[in-house]
Parts: structure tokens; sequence; C-alpha cells
């Protein structure tokens, strides 16, 4: 059987296609380092600001630990048509009160859980990408998608 013969892409319509897929994979892969052993699981993001991708975690998930020790993560979304988004990036915590609030005040669930915003156990990271790559449906093929 032949290899599918992907459709070109319009380099112009990379920020959409990438856009696209990450609104509709809403529960992408977080990939991290536990000293040399990569590990990924489903995240749940609480917000999307372009290819900046907030996510909301407990201090005493194990994940905490690996990106305190490695900031360098990779996040993964996977469209039900298989096309794909991977945002290679850095993962920060979020310190700013008005982003905390604005973010508790949209996450029912977070509320739901955690009870306060000031709650100890609550950790926000916001994922700085600094690496965006769109591959459609099993092309084999990855695009960079500007970051601006």
């Amino acid at each position: 059987m032949p290899a599918p013969i992907p459709d070109s892409i319009d380099p112009a319509e990379l920020p959409a296609l990438a856009t696209a897929v990450i609104r509709s994979a809403k529960f992408p892969h977080l990939a991290t380092l536990d000293g040399d052993q990569p590990r990924a699981r489903p995240v749940s993001p609480v917000r999307v600001d372009g290819f900046t991708i907030y996510i909301a975690n407990l201090r005493g998930y194990h994940k905490t630990g690996e990106i305190a020790a490695n900031p360098k993560v990779e996040l993964c979304y996977l469209a039900e048509n298989h096309d794909q988004v991977r945002i290679t990036g850095t993962a920060e915590v979020v310190t700013e009160r008005a982003v905390l609030e604005s973010i508790w005040s949209e996450n029912p669930l977070l509320r739901a859980y955690l009870g306060s915003v000031d709650n100890p156990e609550l950790i926000l990271y916001r994922v700085v990408p600094s690496r965006v790559r769109f591959m459609r449906e099993w092309a084999l093929e990855y695009h960079d998608v500007p970051l601006s």
C-alpha cells in the first residue's frame, strides 16, 4: 500500500492550523524529564493564550519536582484527524496575582477541588514556547509555526 500524499500547506496558514489542533485536542501530553527518564502524561490546560499554555498542578505531584529540576518541557496535541502540534518550551511558575485570580475565576473545577486561590498546594505553570511545530495527519513532516 503506498503512503498517503499529504496536501501541501501554505506557510501563512500554519498558525491557524496549529491553533485549530489546540482547540480541538483539549488534553495534550506533557513531557518532562525525571533524571534521565522521560515522562509523559495528559494534562488539562486551564488557559491557552496563543501558543502559551497555562497548566494547573499540585505541589505534591511528581511532575512538580521534575519541572523544578529541569523546566524544559514539551506539549503534544493530537487532533481526532491525527494532525499534531508540538510546543517545545519552558515551564515557569506563575506568580502574578492578577493572572492567578483571572484563571481561578474562569475555572470552576479549580475552585471546587482547591477551595481557594491561596491553597498552598496550587501551582500554576506557564509554558512559554520556544518552538511550535505542526504536522498534518501522518505526513511525517513537521512545519515550524511562526511564534510572532
